[in-house]
């Protein structure tokens, strides 16, 4: 039996810019379809585009793929063909097992029934019998968090309210393939990070997960394998680092080329010139990272994340933050310079991955990101102490 869930191949799909034309397209295809005859597809007409083209790739179970790309990349499109709602105009799509998508969360629910009644109409929509969703009612409930809320209408609630309870019916009906389409930027950061923790069990239990965000933490963290789409075509990585680069090498200028690397998310502010004093580290050693930033605005209350992952990126290490360790960070309007450092690592003779990322207030924006290889020998510490790690900030002129 095969263990692909997901076949997507040599999948085609174009779009008219021209509204009337457009409908005009769609009546004569009906047509054509009706009658038994060729529709045509390899051909643009006046005013199409290739959404998509020549796609092709596999999903396993267990299976966890980052498909990243800039706006209007043809993410989205993929998503909503291999989630029925529109057709491929060539090429083919095989999915095998139950799937759910995070797409528009919510967007199903009938704003004048409450939680409760929506809950169990949205499963029953999905295919979910009364049994199993009376199973699994507690469980969606507990973690939407909104059960002094649940028999109120929904058109009563916050769209933070209703994306929680979108997100709790979709991600407990035990789905074998999961889309996910950026929803994870919505609500709080304990929320986010609720999502992010039940995607990792799902992942955990053999569910396929087709993963689109503009965060590159989220991918490094939870893609198996990159497919980075651009102008409908596609490119696919086993390795992820080298697929982030890539999407990261789209929006560099040839002469920041030496800093592909280095992941932004935020048009108001770059980083560069990231200097690294050393990757080959003793237990106990302080890792740091200098780099140099131009910013248009000021970004107070910054947090920044500092993980250490194993070789194999299977484990995380330990993880610190500035936060944690009540340190404030501010980036100022201007240029400046940023220190980062983990003091005291107790880490013996391991290949690791540093990962870093800063974060705007809140949470709301990722502001830069980067994944860093560094290796621990295994030389003794010379005070013989236990140290816990320690997010040190400095920021600079």
């Amino acid at each position: 039996m095969s263990a692909n869930l997901v076949t997507i191949d040599h999948v085609s799909k174009k779009f008219c810019r021209n509204l009337r034309r457009s409908l005009w397209y769609g009546f004569k295809d009906i047509g054509a379809e009706l009658t038994g005859r060729q529709r045509g597809h390899a051909k643009l007409r006046k005013d199409e585009f290739w959404s998509l083209s020549d796609v092709s790739f596999n999903v396993e179970r267990g299976d966890t793929i980052g498909l990243i790309g800039r706006n209007g990349a043809g993410k989205t499109t993929l998503l909503r063909m291999l989630n029925g709602l529109i057709k491929p105009d060539a090429g083919r799509i095989e999915i095998r097992g139950r799937m759910q998508a995070l797409i528009a969360l919510g967007a199903g629910f009938s704003p004048i029934l409450t939680g409760r009644e929506n809950i169990y109409i949205n499963g029953s929509v999905l295919g979910i019998s009364t049994a199993e969703i009376n199973r699994l009612f507690d469980q969606i409930v507990e973690f939407s968090g909104i059960e002094e809320f649940l028999d109120a209408p929904v058109q009563t609630y916050s769209s933070g309210m209703t994306v929680r309870l979108g997100f709790a019916v979709a991600a407990h009906l035990d789905p074998d393939i999961l889309l996910v389409d950026e929803v994870l930027a919505v609500g709080d950061e304990g929320f986010q990070r609720k999502c992010l923790n039940k995607i990792g069990e799902l992942k955990n239990n053999g569910t396929a997960i087709i993963l689109i965000s503009h965060n590159m933490h989220t991918i490094a963290t939870f893609a198996d394998r990159v497919v980075l789409m651009d102008a409908g075509r596609h490119s696919c990585f086993e390795d992820v680092t080298e697929g982030i680069r890539a999407y990261r090498s789209l929006f560099v200028d040839e002469q920041d080329s030496d800093i592909q690397e280095v992941c932004s998310g935020n048009d108001e502010i770059r980083f560069f010139d990231v200097d690294i004093p050393k990757r080959e580290l003793a237990p106990g050693d302080s890792f740091s990272i200098t780099m140099k930033y131009e910013s248009q605005s000021h970004f107070a209350d910054v947090e920044a994340d500092l993980a250490i992952y194993s070789g194999a990126e299977s484990g995380l290490y330990f993880q610190a933050s500035n936060k944690a360790h009540g340190k404030e960070l501010t980036l100022k309007e201007g240029s400046h310079e940023l220190r980062l450092e983990i003091r005291d690592i107790p880490l013996a003779d391991a290949p690791c991955t540093v990962a870093i990322a800063i974060w705007s207030k809140n949470r709301s924006d990722l502001l830069f990101w980067w994944r860093i290889p560094a290796r621990f020998s295994n030389v003794p510490h010379s005070t013989g102490r236990n140290f816990l790690p320690v997010a040190y900030v400095q920021d600079g002129q």
